[in-house]
């Protein structure tokens, strides 16, 4: 019993020893850059010229006969007035009545180019809330170190942010060697109809691009558990994304005689057993990958744990599908989000129906989540079907051995030594997913700060951005142009 017991607690410790040993063992943290300071941008004028462009409600709707055209039209004549360099230098085009793509040749043609992202419009401001912001939506305000407005964050700052810096190198009169292309769309907000035909026009001439850059993802402050450090997540891959009609059909009539299964019964029953159901958790190499590109900079027995996935990882899987945030990351996620059904309320429907969302993790496809749904529901009086204006399979996944991801990475470590840059996976959906022909290596990032106060004013209320974050992220679009054309 004695001898047993021993032997127990001696592999225990050598257990504990092995695990150890591989935790200290883990790549050191990042090298931090040493920052750079040769050029300067002046902050308040940056500030005060993304302050004008958010003066312009250049708002995207599904129904394009709903568009403010004049306010598309007064936004690309502020932007020539407000950057005549870039204006004087650069080629400009407009493409599908709105989108603008700027073209500065470089002088060495045989290298390829590298393709900039960003887009015009941005989400209305939602009716009754307008006495919720402290600033006027589309009043361009700048106030207590802010600059607040619709579009601040998502996505006029990447527009005017790009245009800035480049107006900023343009006043020390240098050249590309390799030729730069910028493309903002004008409806990414809409399913991106701009950007395809942008794209469509890029393929049919045969460009080919060294990498892309859209917006999609930021520097995380606080935002990370366990990180202390900020955190550049730069998006590799996006979900793809599919909305799914449910729909069933029963007899309708009085509601004093209602039948054993009404429509709504049906299809009530059908969403339970669809979301008791939901994808599968896949713990791929996209997110062990950024999970170990974060895990220096967690304590030490975050550390250990991550160093010894091959012992821990059903712990690290159950640990991460646990909240709606971690989970998202790990799986296709399963949203209902319309109902509709009745007419009155002592009538029965003839016909309920749901739509469900889905964004699909990289390696599943639209078919696979149709296959998925029927086979949750397993019941032949729903139909289910494709809806809404557009789907989009979940992009590829781009290497972060690149140039380009270099590129990203080394401009931000310059000017913000401080932060960790780690690859990420995009939620939502870009303007970048309609360009993945046209360059094996696709990111998306906007070099801003998000804060916890952050998150909830995209696309939400008091959208703003502090003038140093933003004057930051036109520094670190400098050292991108800086290292990846010039």
């Amino acid at each position: 019993m004695k001898t047993a017991l021993r032997g127990s607690l001696v592999g225990l410790a050598l257990l504990f020893l092995v695990l150890t040993v591989r935790a200290l063992r883990l790549p050191p943290t990042q090298l931090r850059a040493a920052p750079v300071h040769d050029v300067e941008v002046d902050a308040m004028g940056a500030a005060g010229r993304l302050a004008g462009a958010l003066r312009f409600e250049t708002v995207s709707h599904q129904d394009a006969a709903q568009v403010d055209a004049a306010a598309f039209a007064g936004l690309r004549d502020y932007l020539e007035q407000a950057f005549p360099r870039a204006h004087a230098r650069l080629q400009r085009e407009v493409v599908a009545d709105r989108s603008l793509v700027f073209t500065w040749s470089g002088s060495e043609p045989a290298l390829l180019p590298v393709l900039l992202l960003s887009h015009l419009d941005v989400v209305p401001v939602e009716p009754g809330s307008e006495a919720a912001w402290q600033q006027p939506p589309f009043g361009g305000v700048i106030e207590g170190g802010f600059v607040w407005g619709r579009g601040a964050l998502d996505d006029k700052a990447g527009v005017v942010g790009i245009l800035e810096a480049i107006e900023v190198l343009l006043a020390r009169d240098v050249s590309p060697r390799r030729t730069l292309v910028l493309a903002f769309g004008h409806d990414e907000e809409a399913g991106g109809r701009g950007a395809q035909a942008v794209a469509a026009r890029l393929k049919a001439a045969g460009r080919r691009f060294e990498f892309v850059l859209d917006e999609g993802m930021a520097i995380l402050d606080g935002l990370v558990p366990g990180v202390t450090r900020p955190v550049a997540l730069v998006g590799i891959a996006e979900k793809g994304y599919a909305t799914l009609r449910l729909q069933a059909q029963a007899s309708g009539g009085h509601s004093s005689m209602p039948p054993s299964d009404s429509a709504i019964g049906i299809l009530s029953r059908a969403i339970v057993r669809l979301e008791a159901r939901p994808m599968p958790v896949r713990f791929d190499h996209l997110a062990e990958q950024r999970l170990m590109t974060l895990a220096p900079e967690l304590s030490f027995p975050r550390r250990l744990v991550l160093a010894n996935l091959w012992l821990f990882r059903p712990l690290v899987v159950r640990a991460l599908a646990s909240t709606p945030a971690t989970s998202a990351m790990l799986r296709t996620t399963t949203a209902v989000t319309m109902l509709s059904a009745g007419v009155k309320e002592n009538v029965l429907p003839s016909r309920a129906s749901a739509l469900v969302n889905f964004r699909i993790l990289p390696g599943d496809t639209i078919a696979g989540v149709l296959g998925h749904v029927r086979r949750a529901i397993s019941d032949p009086r729903v139909e289910i079907a494709l809806a809404g204006e557009h789907s989009a399979e979940p992009s590829p996944i781009s290497s972060t051995q690149t140039p380009g991801f270099e590129a990203i990475a080394r401009a931000v470590r310059e000017v913000s030594p401080e932060a960790v840059v780690a690859p990420g996976l995009v939620l939502g959906a870009t303007d970048a997913r309609h360009y993945q022909a046209l360059s094996d290596c696709v990111y998306r990032f906007l070099p801003v700060r998000l804060g916890p106060d952050d998150v909830a004013r995209v696309h939400g209320s008091n959208e703003r951005i502090a003038i140093e974050d933003y004057r930051r992220a036109v520094r670190i679009y400098i050292q991108l142009l800086r290292r990846a054309v010039l």
